[in-house]
């Protein structure tokens, strides 16, 4: 497997921009970006896209703790008294 062109990147990131942007623009609801979902697949290599999705999940927990602070589960809560 050959390491993808400048163009390839470009057409990858793009996609995977306009993923992002659509799943913030719905509050991550799949089915509203099925299109875009499909575009992303298609323009980057199966590795990026496991990359790409498991990076969103991350940066989307980082604002959340950043924003709402840590809030344990309850079995956490439980262990914890």
């Amino acid at each position: 497997m050959s390491a993808p062109s400048a163009n390839q990147r470009k057409a990858c990131w793009g996609a995977r921009d306009n993923l992002w942007k659509c799943l913030d623009e719905n509050g991550d609801d799949a089915v509203s970006c099925e299109t875009f979902q499909k575009e992303f697949e298609a323009s980057c290599p199966a590795q990026w896209v496991k990359y790409f999705s498991k990076r969103r999940d991350f940066l989307k927990y980082k604002e959340k703790l950043e924003t709402r602070g840590f809030e344990p589960t309850d079995g956490a809560k439980q262990s914890q008294t």
